[in-house]
């Protein structure tokens, strides 16, 4: 998994950088197929965002979330990404593989 971590109007810390891959360790054990994850935090004003964007097997996903406080915003988008990803996963599954074709029985 690469990890592409950029600040517009913010300096990306050490402690910040770390927090946050702390943090996507969570979507990493749900499913194990993410490529490349692009995320960018902003200062706007009182207002902090943090975006992301993943690509994984099949799929592009995007999250973003703005709090007041940068953690936060990390820890609102991490939540999102988590349930976005659950539900990807669960979409690649095939459900109906198991069932036996419906045919006539006599």
């Amino acid at each position: 998994m690469q990890l592409t971590l950029t600040g517009h109007h913010v300096e990306v810390t050490p402690a910040l950088r770390a927090y946050f891959e702390k943090k996507l360790e969570r979507v990493s054990r749900h499913f194990d197929q993410v490529i490349d994850i692009h995320s960018v935090l902003t200062v706007e004003k009182l207002m902090h965002r943090a975006e992301a964007t993943l690509t994984v097997s099949g799929a592009t996903i995007h999250a973003d979330a703005t709090d007041g406080d940068m953690y936060a915003a990390i820890d609102a988008l991490v939540d999102k990404l988590d349930r976005r990803v659950a539900r990807h996963r669960d979409k690649r599954n095939d459900h109906h593989a198991a069932e036996a074709p419906r045919g006539r029985q006599d």
